[in-house]
């Protein structure tokens, strides 16, 4: 028979499992990567499920980004298999995914702490407080990590410098 902790965890995680997922593959941009990044940090709060308040969305949120940002300092995390081939290229008909494809290699850009603040600013619509809590540092720094980093996509992305699905800029070339 199951605990009283063990069935509140199992309930947390069926309730959050897939908003955590959407914010770990936006934070880095790999389903795989998002999948194990979701899997450590429900272990990781699993273990200190007992000394939890009923703030434990927050401190999930700020396990998850603490442990992309952790993960992506160290050397492996930028280890690419193997690139995008032409053959996947042209097959998208719906411009609407070509847009969020552009918007996520864009955020890929992005240094890990600007991308964290600038998702969860946008995506999460996170109070700059909230974020700023999540990532462990003061208000005014998740104001400039937003703004560098909203400045940085703007310019990627009127400048073309991001190649399309085709592995071409925007303007075609």
């Amino acid at each position: 028979m199951r605990s009283a902790a063990e069935e509140e965890i199992s309930e947390f995680v069926r309730a959050r499992y897939a908003r955590l997922s959407r914010l770990a593959y936006l934070l880095c941009g790999d389903h795989g990567k998002a999948e194990d990044l979701v899997q450590t940090t429900l272990t990781k709060v699993a273990l200190v499920w007992h000394r939890l308040d009923e703030n434990v969305d927050h401190y999930t949120h700020r396990v998850l980004t603490n442990t992309y940002i952790s993960a992506r300092r160290r050397r492996s995390w930028f280890e690419r298999p193997v690139a995008h081939t032409r053959e996947w290229a042209g097959r998208d008909e719906f411009a609407s995914v070509d847009d969020r494809d552009l918007l996520r290699r864009a955020l890929a850009r992005l240094p890990s702490r600007q991308r964290a603040a600038v998702v969860l600013r946008h995506y999460e619509d996170l109070s700059e407080e909230q974020t700023a809590a999540v990532l462990g540092c003061a208000v005014g720094t998740v104001k400039s990590l937003t703004s560098r980093g909203l400045r940085s996509l703007r310019a990627d992305l009127d400048a073309g410098r991001l190649p399309t699905a085709a592995g071409r800029g925007r303007d075609g070339s």
